[in-house]
């Protein structure tokens, strides 16, 4: 019988946090109340990596990472303290930026096609004429060798027998027999299984497949049961040797064939516990036949955030927002479907015009404007990806759009349609592949950061067209979680979120108080602006989410989003004088901005605590196997990446979990204040009672809440235990509390296992309920 996690705890292994180290933390995790210790990718990744998503060996344990001595010492001590251990793995892509710590990749630039290793990497060699094009020079080729930066060492090496090529940082191999011609670099250079190309290439000309647009990331084919059992040994050995109790999937919506992808895994591993990072648009229902136990938790996440939402409070922000635009001198803001059509046409047009121009190459006949329609129905496509059969209606949806925007290319729409809808065709495969990248790209790498009138709406697997949700929907959420995928996991932080959930928590207040923030936004940009109003709302909100931040880490955030909304300055070409706007809000806010950022925050600070502890319970007791990311027990202020994966103080927080346990047994309780421990309580107190009675948390029955402010309540009974929590705290403070609003509950005692406070049976008052915190978590008596 497959073993299950009851929650876990997420850890980002890196040389910064070696699994040697992570093996100290397992008695400290357990101690929380977590289940399982769920861990970062482990196998050997380009060194530095933060995140270990860029594997370059699939046959060991990076060394940086503690290596396979390392984690036989955290399975060991995991097993000790009682911790299943959930694993991450990468089977989309390899990191191939240093192209001598691949194996696979060296040996496909030595011998091209007759690498053994070719078969293993998706490439067009048609398309670069029978070699492997490298966007990787700074200007054209000609231009590079006449400046002489291509230097050549004929000095032979175990890898390289006939010497290497070098460009800066880049080293390549030579092939067999070349090195002779050193002397004649423009024959040597045509001598290569590999092309080297003007970086900006890689836009319309690359002939491999990548994650995204990330070029330094190259797709393999694990739906091969070679490239299958070759990648997969290691990961397989760590399930049969007792090191790892689950995995995680990487993206697999980058592969050809996600379903029978998993069914490999599943026979591989023994069907162990096994979660998919698929991003699910709202409606969309993971397919049901998929041999998984449900998401990494994004869907969760969206639904936890807007009940915390005033949907009022977000039509003001949205008339803030074209106020803004008008000041700005900015066109009228589009419908969030119109936005993201237009993101994503741009980046089916430039950023991924490769793999546009790759899915016209694979037609099985030629077909006028082509890549323009396929273009087009990738900016058309409702969700990530279909699996057809399944998903065929998302396909036919962007048919009817794609003619409904584009008549003129009706004639293309009608030859494409019957391709894309067999999977039989390649065209229709590379399709599905195509699509997940392009939504990606277009809408969480985009759109996100144009949408600006909410933070919090605009979160990975989010949809800010989707403002807030009732009690009502947030119930029906959840009851629908538990009854279709009970174990999938749910999540309120990542690695991969833009913002924490502390963050996001405080921008909710901001739609409870749309004018008053409108105010202090006028106060800000008068002290520092980007000319941009709705950019400007975004970076502002960045610093009060994340209030009190250094202007290094403030610059790094507004740096990021403004490239990636792609308006006023870009990755692939920064504006500097725009960027010098971006510099003059970080500066302010160690100057002139300071004082105002530290009065309103000081407004909206309970009320952002509130939804902080609100959101952690409800989440924690949730249907659904929860996760907390590493150091989300105490308040985490943390912005995108790579800002959320700066380093842990665990030793702090075993400090502070130590002397709450002490405290409690004294009957004194920790106050909601800068320190965090009132959030390491309710984390602690409901991962442990989840633990050790998971009984209680059986079935998912909303309670009865009966008063004036029954709307600001959210409450529901598991089975042994119910959870209550906060919502809409300023609303709640200006109707004048809670009055005589009451709890329905059974005619049994219990206890609040927050406070440790007796509940008499029947019905409850939630001002004494709430008397201490904005949340209560009660234990039926047994």
């Amino acid at each position: 019988m497959t073993r299950r996690p009851i929650s876990t705890y997420r850890l980002q292994i890196s040389e910064d946090l070696t699994l040697n180290q992570a093996a100290d933390l397992t008695g400290y995790i357990a101690d929380l109340g977590a289940d399982w210790a769920y861990l970062s990718p482990l196998l050997a990744a380009t060194p530095g990596s933060n995140h270990g998503y860029d594997v370059v060996d699939h046959s060991r344990v990076d060394p940086e990472r503690g290596g396979e001595a390392g984690l036989e010492r955290f399975a060991a001590a995991a097993r000790a303290a009682g911790l299943g251990i959930l694993v991450d793995i990468v089977p989309n892509h390899v990191g191939v930026a240093t192209p001598r710590l691949n194996p696979w990749w060296w040996d496909v630039l030595r011998l091209g096609r007759e690498s053994r290793h070719a078969v293993a990497f998706d490439i067009d060699w048609p398309a670069g004429g029978g070699r492997l094009l490298l966007p990787i020079l700074g200007s054209a080729p000609d231009e590079v060798i006449a400046r002489g930066e291509l230097v050549i060492d004929t000095a032979p090496a175990d890898d390289a027998p006939d010497g290497t090529l070098a460009y800066f940082d880049h080293e390549l191999p030579l092939a067999p027999g070349s090195g002779a011609l050193a002397d004649d670099l423009p024959a040597l250079l045509a001598a290569q299984h590999y092309e080297l190309r003007f970086w900006e290439d890689q836009n319309t000309e690359l002939n491999y497949r990548r994650f995204f647009a990330v070029v330094e990331l190259a797709g393999i084919r694990v739906e091969l049961p070679d490239v299958f059992a070759e990648s997969h040994r290691e990961i397989v050995r760590w399930v049969r040797d007792g090191l790892a109790d689950g995995i995680r999937v990487d993206h697999p919506d980058g592969l050809a064939d996600p379903a029978g992808y998993l069914e490999q895994l599943a026979d591989a591993t023994g069907r162990v516990y096994t979660l998919v990072e698929k991003i699910l648009e709202p409606g969309e229902a993971l397919p049901a036949y998929w041999r998984t136990d449900g998401t990494t938790g994004y869907d969760a996440l969206a639904e936890l955030d807007r009940v915390f939402v005033d949907r009022d409070g977000v039509d003001e922000l949205t008339r803030l927002d074209a106020r803004l635009r008008a000041d700005s001198g900015l066109a009228e803001a589009q419908s969030w479907p119109d936005l993201i059509h237009d993101t994503k046409l741009m980046i089916a047009r430039e950023l991924l015009g490769s793999e546009v121009r790759r899915l016209v190459r694979t037609l099985p006949h030629g077909i006028v404007q082509a890549d323009d329609a396929l273009a087009e129905l990738l900016a058309c496509f409702p969700v990530y990806r279909s699996y057809l059969p399944e998903g065929i209606v998302h396909l036919r949806h962007a048919f009817a759009e794609a003619r409904r925007r584009r008549p003129e290319l009706a004639v293309a729409f009608d030859e494409l349609e019957p391709l894309l809808a067999d999977p039989r065709h390649e065209v229709a495969q590379r399709f599905q592949q195509t699509s997940g990248a392009v939504m990606a790209k277009g809408v969480e790498d985009t759109a996100f950061y144009r949408y600006t009138r909410l933070g919090t709406l605009t979160e990975v697997g989010a949809d800010p067209s989707i403002a807030a949700l009732s009690v009502e929907e947030f119930h029906e959420a959840q009851r629908a979680r538990l009854a279709g995928w009970p174990h999938s996991m749910t999540t309120l932080s990542t690695h991969d979120t833009k913002r924490s959930e502390d963050v996001r928590a405080r921008l909710a207040v901001l739609s409870e108080i749309p004018e008053r923030w409108a105010e202090v936004l006028d106060e800000l940009r008068a002290v520092a602006s980007t000319g941009h109003g709705p950019l400007d709302a975004l970076l502002w909100q960045a610093a009060v989410g994340a209030w009190p931040i250094p202007s290094d880490r403030l610059l790094a955030y507004a740096t990021k989003a403004a490239r990636e909304a792609s308006e006023s300055t870009t990755w692939q070409h920064p504006d500097e004088a725009f960027e010098e706007g971006l510099a003059a809000i970080a500066a302010s806010v160690e100057g002139d901005a300071r004082p105002v950022l530290d009065r309103f925050v000081a407004e909206i600070l309970d009320a952002g605590r509130s939804n902080s502890l609100s959101a952690k319970l409800l989440q924690l007791t949730g249907p659904g196997v929860p996760d907390v990311y590493q150091g989300s027990e105490l308040w985490d202020f943390s912005l995108v990446d790579p800002d959320n994966r700066r380093p842990v103080d665990f030793a702090a927080r075993a400090r502070l979990l130590r002397e709450l346990d002490a405290d409690a047994a004294r009957g004194v309780l920790p106050p909601i204040d800068d320190s965090g421990r009132a959030k390491l309580l309710v984390t602690s107190r409901t991962l442990r009672l989840r633990r050790d009675h998971p009984e209680m948390f059986r079935f998912y029955r909303p309670a009865v809440i009966e008063g004036e402010a029954a709307d600001h309540a959210v409450a529901v009974h598991r089975g042994g235990a119910t959870a209550v929590a906060t919502r809409l705290p300023v609303g709640l403070a200006r109707r004048g509390g809670w009055g005589d609003t009451v709890m329905m509950r059974p005619d049994i005692p219990g206890t609040d296992v927050l406070t440790g406070r007796r509940i008499e049976p029947g019905a409850v008052r939630l001002a004494d309920l709430f008397a201490t915190y904005p949340v209560a978590l009660i234990e039926l008596a047994r």
